[in-house]
């Protein structure tokens, strides 16, 4: 017996040694993560983000807005001036490269960067944004963030409430544009079901009524993949229709007549509010169309909408992959004082992918609120565990008087 537990104790050992040679990690870490998040699934099954206390599945709070739509208070941008797009764009294809495990958003940048002559690769940038590869999550923010800040001589903003129109204007002026879509995974991949994705978009064909895009995960389509403008749309709208542009700083002023309206960020937002209600009045069982109602209204501020229109979104049932990669409802939630929805909110997202920073920092704010100091250092602290670089909790640490 003695042998035997000698034996098993070495081979544990041997393991764990072998499992840190970085090659061996490297190459198993992901692998694990997914093994992991699957027999949590199967221990807690469900699909859909838990609908919040209170509320039974399916069921919609009543959301009356205000008619008319909220106008900017500076003079509006002009409207873009309509040109006659042509009917096929084909811009030159940077260097593909496959991403790395949970890596789309700095894969694909690397690929919009290349395109200007750029030379680094998804690691330069995955270096900065997410240290941690088992961090799933790189929001648009930070895209835009690490060209603004990491790359001097160009540029990048991100706007929401997109068409198929916009994107063709912007290719056929000779920039490629990134969206953020769902899709569905295989059943090998990660448990299967839907997530999010990037894509970098570098040309379109009018006759055959589909996109080119640079896909970074070759298991959905690899470089000079075609998606039809149909499949592009159904899945871009759960990210309320953003795109992000690049392109050389100092030309802001070309950049703003392309966007035209939507240079502005509030009337862009309005638009986006127009855009949500005219969906709902056709599908009030649209979550994704809730969502986005609720996004473009935390803008403004008014959190008490936004949070109803949320309320209603996970009533009807969001993917339970979906707020790992947005984070309203914890805006909206907060800023009501509903501090245990985010806390549960929080939770369910934690439970089946732990290394969401953005989903500690809300949780860590709303014990912080219910007076629960030791547990939002915690979760603050986690979250700069997988990210050093996460500048909100490091101001969260900072406003509660701790160290990291």
């Amino acid at each position: 017996m003695v042998w035997f537990a000698a034996g098993g104790l070495a081979a544990a050992v041997l393991l764990w040694l072998t499992y840190r040679i970085p090659p061996v990690q490297f190459n198993l870490e992901w692998r694990l993560d997914a093994f992991s998040g699957i027999v949590r699934g199967w221990l807690h099954p469900g699909e859909t983000v838990p609908t919040p206390a209170g509320f039974a599945a399916g069921e919609l709070a009543p959301l009356r807005l205000p008619t008319g739509t909220p106008r900017p208070t500076s003079p509006a941008p002009p409207t873009a001036t309509p040109t006659q797009l042509p009917a096929s764009v084909a811009l030159p294809a940077p260097g593909w490269e496959k991403q790395d495990w949970n890596n789309c958003g700095p894969a694909t940048l690397a690929l919009g960067l290349r395109f200007f002559g750029w030379s680094g690769d998804q690691f330069t940038i995955s270096d900065l944004l997410k240290p941690d590869r088992g961090d799933k999550n790189v929001n648009i923010e930070e895209l835009v963030y690490y060209v603004r800040t990491q790359a001097g001589w160009l540029n990048a903003d991100f706007r929401v409430d997109g068409t198929i129109d916009q994107l063709k204007g912007l290719l056929a002026a000779g920039l490629p544009v990134i969206i953020e879509k769902g899709f569905i995974l295989g059943e090998g991949d990660g448990g299967g079901g839907w997530a999010g994705h990037y894509l970098l978009l570098t040309g379109y064909d009018d006759s055959r009524q589909v996109f080119v895009t640079q896909d970074t995960n070759p298991g959905t389509g690899g470089p000079d993949r075609e998606i039809s403008y149909a499949e592009l749309d159904d899945g871009w709208r759960a990210f309320n229709r953003v795109y992000l542009i690049i392109y050389p700083a100092g030309d802001d002023a070309r950049i703003q007549a392309l966007l035209g309206t939507d240079g502005d960020l509030a009337l862009n937002r309005a638009e986006g509010i127009e855009t949500s209600q005219a969906e709902i009045e056709a599908d009030p069982q649209d979550p994704y169309a809730w969502f986005n109602l609720g996004s473009n209204l935390i803008y403004f501020e008014r959190y008490g909408e936004a949070a109803t229109a949320f309320d209603n979104a996970l009533s009807i049932g969001l993917p339970w992959r979906f707020t790992r990669y947005q984070f309203g409802p914890y805006i909206a939630y907060f800023n009501q004082g509903r501090f245990q929805d985010v806390i549960d909110l929080a939770e369910a997202t934690l439970y089946r992918t732990y290394k969401a920073e953005e989903s500690l920092l809300w949780r860590g704010w709303a014990r912080f609120r219910l007076g629960d100091l030791n547990g939002a250092i915690s979760d603050f602290r986690e979250a700069l565990d997988y990210n050093p670089n996460y500048l909100d909790a490091q101001y969260a640490l900072e406003y509660v008087g701790a160290s990291p």
